[in-house]
């Protein structure tokens, strides 16, 4: 890869502006979002990206500054929930699209592709999944009889959902009244003291205590991010991510490291591919025929207190 001329920083630089630009005359039209908050944004982006994409990289796993992003979000747009969910799509989605590019130039890297042939097609495609995805969602709003609603629940729009009841919790509610100090909740911001005070130590140990080679595996921001997955988690996903885990970074990994090192990461992008290539094959071949998944004791719901909220009381949803 050495023989290939890099892409220039400017490059990115251009990109960086011209979004910025569009983004900011976006906002100031539809007068949702207005250019400082997406100047903060950016800052806070450019602050994350950088020790996030490093635990990513040495860990494959993702450790995301969502609630950060949240807690000043609903700071700055109290009150203003549609305002809110503008912020989160620019605050998380461009995160999470700098980790995807990121991880798609060192997948072309692997793939022996020419950095100068790969950047241009890793700008146009999101511009057409964009296109695409927009274009999807029109269509099925207009032919899809009560799409998003508990009447047709083949399509709830969960995400959708989430991302709503994430706007009233943080710009409806707000973070004063959610974490307050008369807020149930308060005691969530302890961690905001415990995480760093791990980590610290966990380091100090490692410095102080060399010999221990153990100590340095212990990586406190990805053992409390794995945890706090777990409730909302499927069943099969932590298991089915351990078993792979150890099978490729340990066994294949120690056992035949060169097979490991040519075929690891095109691996990955190939099993990537095949849960996209499932989803469209679930979505028409069985959901579009309304055709569930089977129902068994692992997937049912066996603790009647599993849907209670803090105090115990178990909520009930009436359609408006």
């Amino acid at each position: 890869m050495s023989h290939y001329a890099e892409v220039p920083e400017f490059w990115y630089y251009i990109l960086f502006v011209v979004s910025l630009i569009l983004g900011t005359i976006n906002g100031y039209h539809n007068e949702l979002l207005s250019g400082h908050v997406l100047l903060i944004i950016m800052i806070l982006n450019i602050i994350f990206v950088v020790p996030i994409a490093i635990i990513m990289a040495t860990t494959g796993f993702p450790l995301s500054s969502t609630i950060v992003s949240y807690v000043i979000g609903s700071l700055l747009l109290v009150g203003n929930p549609l305002s809110f969910t503008i912020y989160e799509a620019y605050a998380v989605g461009c995160q999470n699209k700098i980790l995807i590019f990121l991880i798609l130039l060192k997948t072309t890297h692997y793939m022996k592709i020419p950095p100068r042939i790969s950047f241009p097609f890793l700008i146009v495609c999101p511009i057409i999944a964009s296109i695409v995805s927009y274009t999807t969602a029109m269509y099925l709003f207009n032919h899809i009889p009560n799409i998003c609603t508990r009447q047709n629940p083949q399509w709830r729009c969960l995400a959708t959902e989430t991302s709503y009841s994430f706007s009233i919790i943080w710009a409806v509610v707000g973070v004063v009244r959610l974490l307050g100090p008369k807020s149930m909740y308060s005691s969530v911001l302890y961690g905001l003291i415990i995480g760093p005070i791990l980590t610290i130590i966990s380091w100090f140990l490692c410095k102080k205590l060399p010999h221990i080679k153990w100590l340095v595996l212990i990586n406190f921001p990805i053992i409390l991010l794995a945890a706090h997955v777990i409730p909302t988690a499927p069943t099969a996903e932590y298991p089915s991510w351990f078993l792979v885990g150890f099978i490729f970074n340990y066994v294949i990994y120690r056992h035949a490291h060169e097979w490991w090192k040519k075929y690891a990461y095109i691996f990955s992008a190939a099993m990537s591919c095949g849960v996209a290539v499932c989803g469209v094959l679930i979505t028409f071949a069985l959901q579009n025929n309304h055709i569930s998944f089977p129902q068994w004791w692992g997937t049912e719901d066996v603790c009647p207190l599993a849907g209670a909220n803090y105090s115990g009381v178990i909520p009930t949803y009436h359609d408006l």
